[in-house]
């Protein structure tokens, strides 16, 4: 039985050097720049103060205690704990005692959550300029081009993908638009960019997303706009109380279990 024939389309070879090579090398030109223009734009972090840092250490410092209470003996947790709950609820570690209980101040007044509201449209501004930028030259000069035939088989799942700007129904799914290459290129060279720029580099645009993301996770932003800290301290000393009250030492009946187990 005759085995059918794979689809076939006669394209100039000079699609190859003439949009495919060409939108690959803006694509890593363009992500090279954005690393350094996101490194021109981003402000100088201001130092923090002594208390701002006393304040951020003592809460992690109750947090750690609590997610390691099992390490050490009922006896120590206690004495730990006792000692935190008793400055938490006092308000020893708060940076401004005298405005324990008082609504948070306005966010927009914070200079520091402005600095950082700064930095995020800066790094946003970054990434949608060259995007939109490239996006046009795309649609305007190689829109409708196909350039070139993936050589293993897909599922017709990825046509929508790979053949964007060409509207064909019967086209073979393996064909990939000039469109859909400039997609590709976009989520495809995180291991160019670390390679020419490092680990640490503002090229890759979904790893920046992501860093913007966990950024207000970070613990020099635990405290940040319109947060209360003394709400956090009480908050901590609540749940310090139920790690104690819910202890077990994982060295309890450790010979035991050592004897057993021989």
């Amino acid at each position: 039985m005759a085995q059918p024939q794979g689809q076939m389309i006669l394209r100039d070879p000079a699609l190859f050097y003439w949009i495919l090579i060409p939108i690959t090398v803006v694509m890593i030109l363009t992500g090279i720049l954005r690393h350094y223009a996101t490194i021109l734009l981003q402000s100088t972090p201001k130092k923090q103060d002594l208390k701002s840092i006393r304040e951020q250490r003592n809460l992690l410092r109750g947090i750690h205690l609590r997610t390691n209470s099992h390490h050490i003996p009922l006896s120590s947790l206690l004495h730990r704990k006792n000692y935190l709950v008793n400055a938490y609820q006092s308000g020893a570690f708060l940076k401004n005692p005298e405005a324990a209980g008082q609504p948070p101040a306005n966010p927009m007044s914070d200079p520091a959550g402005m600095d950082q509201m700064m930095n995020m449209v800066k790094g946003n501004m970054a990434m949608i300029v060259p995007q939109t930028l490239i996006m046009g030259w795309i649609n305007a000069f190689f829109s409708g081009f196909v350039i070139l035939k993936l050589p293993f088989p897909l599922t017709i799942r990825f046509k929508s993908m790979l053949q964007t700007g060409v509207n064909t129904r019967d086209l073979d799914v393996r064909w990939v638009s000039s469109l859909s290459w400039y997609f590709l290129n976009l989520f495809g060279l995180r291991p160019v960019f670390t390679f020419l720029l490092g680990n640490d580099n503002a090229a890759d645009q979904m790893a920046q997303q992501m860093q913007q993301m966990n950024n207000t996770s970070a613990t020099a932003n635990m405290f940040g706009p319109g947060q209360d800290p003394n709400k956090m301290f009480l908050a901590e000393a609540e749940n310090l109380e139920v790690a104690a009250g819910q202890h077990e030492y994982v060295l309890d009946g450790i010979e035991d279990r050592i004897l057993v187990g021989l």
